[in-house]
């Protein structure tokens, strides 16, 4: 199984990047109220170095009371522009959250299906999970103390050079430490953070494999080798945790180290600077007091340090989805047509061979049947007929255009595996068209015969349905996927098995909701009942990839080949 891809960190800097120059305005504003916030936040500080002077020059209490009132002012303006910066940083990587969201599920949603089936949904849902989760974290609660705390920082900085540059130099002297402690911490962390995303990814695919297959599980009796997998995994990611905060715990050391070596230089170059006249009391205190106050804010910073990584892994695995190719969707509009697989061949994974040299053709308005024994092909060739997969080799078109060309509705498919989605069952249907009305959503359920039992349901068609809602039974949720290509009004319609879960009892309805339903259109059926296929206009017999036979069902029946023998052993069955 392999993974889908994780930006690099040149990659995820590119679009931070070009999310921030689209976004420049709100980038402004915001980093103007940082700078604000800063500055006033410093202010109080160079203001105690001066008061030390006065008080040391024997000066009146009047002298005071400027300084009393730009201290006032300062908090006053510091604490606005703080809340406001907070706010500010908020928005601002919510937005930019937002927009990485939609682009990674609306590429997942646009991506082959085969792709996804080699990365394993599990490595998808934790990035729109758990990574998505990791960001928004960090970007309301981590963001802008990180952001406030470097403007702090850049601003004491300029203060200390402010007051003396003699004193800024002292100040800069743990700064090689502050380097050599970063040096030595992300480049061992950040692989670490990265291994760790991985980590939980994995963990993700194994729980949902064994939910999505517990009825298996259960059957076989697996349940303590998947247990065992799911806390090896579980291990795997909790071994890696605390391996990371090893080294933050390693790297805080080093950064105290740092600190007391820039507070003990500038307390011992003060005092000579003092003695030679240099600077004054008041200068040295205030920058011994800068000084000391970045504490708060590098403790800010890397106490924050562990989710920053965590949301920077995160990020370069949303980006990283980004990466991949999609083809834009198609455009062109047909209305009654033909559709043609020419040449068609189809391996998985490029080793498998599924199909080999399909050559079928569907005229305008036939219903053509595929029928054939189990892992003949049938999906495959129902599959790349509505374009969700690629040939490797000829074409699938429809008058002579590439299904990838075609524009959304012009080819639709029902599957085997409908899905009810949770809400009021008449916005199920509107799935097809958002923006329906009643009326012709009452017309799609009556054609294929669930408009009766649609309306005697609590709240007739507003019902809630889907997860949590009404249940409705596997042939009612066939019948409303059938509903939905109706209301669509594609001019190819493709079914896939679109009857196999409707059970004996209800087979018969449910097969002549799908006549009903594809009436007159161009369809292409993969019949997992002989019934359907003998109502055909033409079947095609698959078999080991290949076209076998192709005829009439009276045709093939006569004929005494595959497809009779097919037809012989489901007549036995009934």
């Amino acid at each position: 199984m392999s993974s889908l891809p994780v930006a690099t960190p040149q990659q995820t800097g590119r679009w931070l990047f070009g999310q921030l120059r689209t976004r420049r305005l709100d980038l402004a504003i915001t980093v103007a109220a940082g700078l604000i916030a800063a500055t006033a936040s410093v202010v109080p500080v160079t203001a105690l170095g001066r008061l030390v002077d006065l008080v040391r020059d024997g000066s009146s209490a009047s002298a005071l009371l400027p300084i009393a009132v730009m201290v006032a002012a300062a908090a006053v303006i510091g604490g606005v522009a703080a809340g406001a910066t907070t706010t500010l940083v908020s928005r601002l990587g919510e937005r930019i959250l937002a927009t990485l969201r939609e682009q990674t599920v609306g590429i997942a949603l646009r991506l082959p299906a085969t792709v996804l089936d080699r990365a394993g949904r599990g490595d998808l849902l934790s990035r729109v999970g758990a990574d998505v989760a990791a960001i928004g974290t960090a970007t309301a609660e981590v963001l802008p103390t990180v952001i406030s705390a470097a403007f702090l920082g850049i601003l004491s900085v300029t203060a200390m050079f402010g007051l003396d540059w003699r004193l800024g130099l002292a100040g800069l002297a743990s700064l090689p430490l502050y380097l050599v402690a970063l040096r030595w911490y992300l480049p061992r962390s950040a692989p670490v953070y990265a291994r760790e995303r991985t980590a939980i990814g994995e963990r993700s695919q194994l729980l949902m494999e064994s939910l999505q297959g517990v009825r298996t599980v259960h059957a076989y009796r697996l349940e303590e080798r998947h247990l065992a997998g799911v806390d090896g995994a579980s291990a795997r990611a909790r071994d890696l945790s605390i391996g990371v905060f090893t080294l933050f715990t390693r790297f805080v050391g080093r950064i105290n180290r740092a600190e007391l070596v820039g507070l003990a230089t500038i307390l011992a170059a003060g005092f000579w600077f003092v003695r030679s006249g240099w600077v004054t009391v008041g200068e040295t205190a205030a920058t011994a007091v800068l000084f000391h106050r970045l504490f708060n804010p590098i403790g800010m910073i890397l106490f924050t340090f562990d989710e920053i990584q965590e949301a920077g892994a995160g990020l370069a695995r949303l980006v990283g989805v980004g990466t991949l190719a999609v083809a834009p969707a198609g455009t062109v509009q047909l209305n009654r047509t033909d559709l043609t697989l020419s040449n068609v061949c189809y391996a998985y994974d490029e080793r498998v061979q599924v199909l080999r040299d399909i050559n079928l053709r569907v005229a305008p308005g036939e219903r053509v049947a595929l029928v054939g024994s189990t892992g003949a092909g049938k999906t495959t060739v129902a599959s790349i007929a509505a374009g969700i997969l690629r040939p490797q080799c000829g074409t699938a078109s429809a008058a002579g255009t590439p299904v990838d060309e075609l524009a959304p509705g012009v080819v639709a498919i029902v599957s085997q595996e409908t899905h009810v989605f949770a809400g009021p069952l008449i916005e199920d249907v509107r799935l097809a068209r958002p923006h329906a009305p009643a009326s012709s959503v009452r017309s799609a359920l009556a054609t294929v015969g669930a408009l009766d039992w649609a309306s005697a349901l609590p709240d007739g068609l507003d019902t809630q349905v889907g997860e949590g809602g009404h249940p409705l039974t596997a042939a009612q949720g066939q019948q409303l996927a059938l509903a939905r290509l109706v209301l669509l009004d594609p001019a190819v319609a493709i079914l896939d098995e679109a009857t196999a879960e409707a059970g004996s009892a209800g087979a018969r309805a449910l097969e002549e909701s799908a006549l009903a339903a594809t009436r007159g259109r161009t369809t292409l059926l993969v019949a997992h009942r002989l019934t359907q296929a003998a109502s055909a206009d033409r079947i095609v017999v698959l078999e080991h990839g290949a076209v076998l036979e192709e005829g009439t069902h009276d045709e093939l029946v006569a004929a005494g080949g595959r497809y009779a023998e097919l037809w012989q052993a489901w007549q036995s069955r009934t």
